[in-house]
C-alpha cells in the first residue's frame, strides 16, 4: 500500500513540475490575480488522476488484494476469539450446574 502511495504521490510531482513549467513558460495559461499557484496545484491533480488510473492499475489490484487479506485475517482472528469466550461460557455454565 505504501508502494502505491509513494507511486502515486511522485506522478503528482511530476504532473507539478510539468504543469509549472508550461504555466512559466507560458504555453499554458496563468491562473487569475495571485490564483496561480493554486491553478497549477489544481491542474496537476486534475492531470494526475487519469494518469495514475491508467498507469498504476496493477500496483492498485496488489494494494487491494493485500487489503482484502488483511481484513480476512482479523475477521477469522474475531471469530475465533468469540468461539473462544463462547467456550469459557459454556465451560463455567457446565461447572456451575455441576456443583449444584
Amino acid at each position: 500500500m505504501l508502494r502505491y502511495t509513494l507511486m502515486r504521490l511522485g506522478i503528482l510531482v511530476g504532473c507539478f513540475v510539468v504543469v509549472w513549467g508550461l504555466v512559466y513558460s507560458g504555453i499554458a495559461p496563468r491562473g487569475l490575480g495571485s490564483s496561480n499557484g493554486m491553478w497549477i496545484v489544481l491542474l496537476s491533480l486534475v492531470l494526475s488522476a487519469p494518469i495514475s488510473y491508467v498507469v498504476l492499475r496493477k500496483e492498485r489490484d496488489r494494494a487491494s488484494v493485500q487489503i482484502v487479506e488483511r481484513v480476512d485475517r482479523a475477521k477469522a482472528n474475531l471469530n475465533a476469539n468469540r468461539n473462544q469466550e463462547d467456550d469459557a461460557v459454556d465451560e463455567a455454565a457446565r461447572a456451575q450446574g455441576q456443583a449444584s
